[in-house]
C-alpha cells in the first residue's frame, strides 16, 4: 500500500439564491455570505446568530431529554446533602467534563468526589470496579459525563447497591438504554434537543446551566452571589476542540466565548498549562487542538487522567506549575511512544503485500501502547487515506482504536463486525473496540468486506475542498480580514480555503528540508506563500502553479503582511 500522493480539488457548493439573501439581509459581502452558504447558514438571523452569536442564544437546556429528572435529583441530593460521584472518562472531553461538573457542584454546595477510570486497567466507561469504589466512598449519586449511554449492567449494578444513576453522554446510544435516573444524551431517540452534535462536556455544561435555574427558582441564590457559569467556558471550549466536534450553532458560542477565557486564564490550572505549552497571546484553535489538549490527554493515555482534572480545579499557582510541569513530561513520553508505533505500523504495511488491494488497515501488536494507538491510526489515515484500525495486544485480548474517512461510519462499520468484538462504541469518525485475539484473523476479513462494499475508489481518493476559487485581485488584506468573522474555525467550520491559479514562481526556497516557502506572480501582482512539509510537492511543481491556500497575517519584525498558507500545489492546469 502506497501513501496517498495526490487530493482531488473540487469548489465547495452553495445555493446562490442563498448567499444572495445572506448578503441582502445579513449585510454581509458577497464573499462571506458565499462562505456562509457553504456552511449551512440561510437567511440574514442565520448570518447573524453564525457571525454574532451570544451566550443568550444557546438553546433551553431543558430541551434535553432527562434533563428535568436529573437536576430533581440534584436539587434533592443538594438538600439533603448526599454525596455525589462525578464519573469522567479519561481524554480531555470526559477530563474537562470532570471538572466543570466538580467546580459547579461545589459552587453551589453539592458534596461531591470524582472518579476516573484508568486506561489501562479499567477501560473506559462506567464500570463495576468503578461503581462499587464509588458507592464505598458514600456515594449516593452517580452522575456520568462523556460515557455511560450504552452501560446497561452497570445501571442495573447501581440499583442494586442503592446508587441513583444520571447519565451524561454524547455518543452513540446501544439498542438499549441504561435503566438510570435519567439519561441525558442529545442523540438518543426521542430527545426533542434540535443540535445533536454536542461534545460531552457540552452535555454537561446544559446540566449546570439546568440546575442553577432550578436552585435560583428554589431561592438557593437569595443573598448571595449565584456561579458565573461564564467561568467555566474555558472547560467547554477544551473539551469541545479537543473532542473535534462540528463547530456549529452551540459548539460555535461555546468556543467563541470559552476561547476568550482561556486567553485571560483566571483558572491557574490553565496558567500553568499555557506556560508549559508556550502558549502566549490570543488562544486559538490550534493552541487548544495541538498544544494544551495534548498535555492534558497525556496523562489518561499513558497513566492516570486524575491528575488533569485536578489541574484544572486547582487554585494554588505552585501546585498548579508543578502539576503543569508532570503533563509535560507525560506529553513528550507519549510523543516518543507514538513515533515508534508508528515506524513499526508503517513496517507492516510495507511488508504486507496484501494490503495493496484493500481499502482498510487493521493491524496489531503486543509491543503496542493502548494509550496512543488512536493518535497513531489517525497518523495513517493521513497517509494512507483509509479507515484504520490498531489493536494493542496483552494476554490474549485486545483493545483497539480506530479513525476513518469520509463516507464511512466507523461505528456502523464496527456493529456490522460486532460478532466478531467483546465490546465496541464510538461515532463516524473514531470508535474503540475490546476483541478476543482467537477471532482476530476474522474480525479483519469482516471488516475489509465492510469496507470493500462501501467504499469506492474515488472514496480512497483524498478531497481538498475548496470554498472559492479567485482571480489574483481578490486576494487582498480586506478579504483576510472578512474572512476573520467566520471564526472560530474548526471541524465543521473549517478555515475558508481559496483556489488561485496560473500563478508563476518567482522565487523558490526549501526550509528545513521539509517546508516550502515561495513568492507568486499573477496579473501584476505577488504574493508571499509557505506551505508547511510541502517540499516534495513543491519541487515538482515546475514554474506556472495551481494553489490552494487560506490567508494569514505574517508579522515579522513588527511589520505585518499578507501570506498564503499553503494547503496544496500543483503544476498548473
Amino acid at each position: 500500500m502506497e501513501p496517498v500522493s495526490e487530493r482531488r480539488w473540487i469548489v465547495r457548493e452553495s445555493n446562490p439564491a442563498v448567499a444572495e439573501a445572506i448578503a441582502r439581509d445579513g449585510g454581509v459581502a458577497p464573499l462571506v455570505a458565499r462562505l456562509l452558504a457553504g456552511r449551512g447558514v440561510s437567511g440574514g438571523e442565520g448570518a447573524r446568530r453564525f457571525l454574532a452569536s451570544t451566550l443568550a442564544d444557546i438553546r433551553d437546556p431543558f430541551l434535553l431529554k432527562g434533563m428535568d429528572e436529573a437536576v430533581t435529583r440534584l436539587a434533592a441530593a443538594l438538600r439533603d446533602d448526599e454525596p455525589v460521584c462525578v464519573y469522567g472518562d479519561y481524554d480531555v472531553d470526559g477530563v474537562s467534563s470532570t471538572a466543570l461538573l466538580m467546580g459547579f457542584f461545589r459552587s453551589v454546595g453539592l458534596r461531591c468526589f470524582s472518579h476516573i477510570p484508568r486506561r489501562l486497567t479499567d477501560g473506559y466507561g462506567l464500570s463495576a470496579d468503578g461503581i462499587r469504589t464509588a458507592a464505598a466512598a458514600g456515594a449516593r449519586v452517580i452522575v456520568t459525563v462523556d460515557c455511560g449511554i450504552t452501560a446497561c449492567a452497570e445501571a442495573d449494578l447501581c440499583t442494586s447497591l442503592g446508587v441513583d444513576l444520571i447519565v451524561t453522554d454524547h455518543h452513540t446510544q446501544g439498542a438499549a438504554l441504561p435503566r438510570a435516573c435519567a439519561v441525558i444524551n442529545p442523540n438518543q431517540d426521542g430527545c426533542p434537543y434540535p443540535f445533536k452534535a454536542l461534545a460531552g462536556v457540552g452535555v454537561a455544561f446544559n446540566l449546570a446551566i439546568a440546575l442553577r435555574r432550578r436552585l435560583r427558582a428554589t431561592g438557593l441564590f437569595a443573598g448571595r452571589c449565584e456561579p458565573n457559569l461564564r467561568e467555566y467556558l474555558d472547560l467547554v471550549a477544551l473539551g469541545t476542540v479537543a473532542d473535534v466536534v462540528p463547530l456549529a450553532e452551540e459548539n460555535r458560542i461555546f468556543v467563541k466565548h470559552g476561547l476568550k477565557e482561556l486567553t485571560t486564564a483566571p483558572r491557574a490550572g490553565i496558567r500553568a498549562l499555557k506556560q508549559v505549552a508556550g502558549v502566549t497571546g490570543e488562544v486559538g484553535c490550534g493552541a487548544v487542538g495541538f498544544r494544551l489538549a495534548p498535555r492534558l490527554n497525556a496523562a489518561g493515555r499513558l497513566e492516570d487522567a486524575a491528575l488533569g482534572v485536578e489541574l484544572l480545579l486547582e487554585g494554588d499557582h505552585g501546585r498548579a506549575a508543578t502539576i503543569a510541569t508532570l503533563l509535560d513530561e507525560s506529553n513528550a513520553e507519549r510523543q516518543e511512544v507514538e513515533r515508534e508505533i508508528l515506524a513499526d505500523a508503517l513496517a507492516q504495511v510495507k511488508g504486507d503485500p496484501s494490503l495493496r488491494e484493500k481499502r482498510s488497515i487493521v493491524l496489531a501488536s503486543e509491543t503496542w501502547h493502548p494509550g496512543v494507538i488512536g493518535i497513531v491510526a489517525s497518523r495513517l489515515v493521513d497517509i494512507f487515506h483509509r479507515p484504520t484500525i490498531l489493536i494493542a495486544l496483552r494476554d490474549g485480548s485486545g483493545r483497539g482504536s480506530g479513525r476513518s474517512i469520509a463516507g464511512f461510519h466507523l461505528h456502523d462499520a464496527l456493529a456490522a463486525c460486532g460478532e466478531h468484538l467483546e465490546k465496541f462504541g464510538g461515532h463516524r469518525q473514531a470508535a474503540g473496540l475490546s476483541i478476543d485475539e482467537a477471532t482476530l484473523d476474522a474480525f479483519v476479513a469482516r471488516f475489509e468486506e465492510v469496507a470493500a462494499g462501501l467504499l469506492t475508489p474515488e472514496d480512497l481518493t483524498p478531497v481538498l475542498v475548496a470554498d472559492a476559487e479567485l482571480s489574483p485581485a481578490e486576494v487582498t488584506p480586506e478579504l483576510l480580514e472578512a474572512v476573520a468573522a467566520l471564526e472560530p474555525f474548526g471541524m465543521g467550520n473549517p478555515e475558508p480555503l481559496f483556489i488561485l491559479r496560473g500563478a508563476a514562481v518567482t522565487e523558490r526556497r526549501i526550509l528545513k528540508e521539509h517546508h516550502l516557502k515561495l513568492r507568486l506572480a499573477a496579473a501584476g501582482r505577488t504574493f508571499d506563500a509557505i506551505g508547511f512539509n510541502l517540499a516534495e510537492q513543491g519541487r515538482s511543481a515546475g514554474d506556472t502553479v495551481d494553489v490552494a491556500f487560506s490567508l494569514r497575517w505574517n508579522e515579522w519584525n513588527g511589520g505585518r503582511g499578507m501570506q498564503l498558507a499553503l494547503k496544496d500545489i500543483r503544476e498548473a492546469r
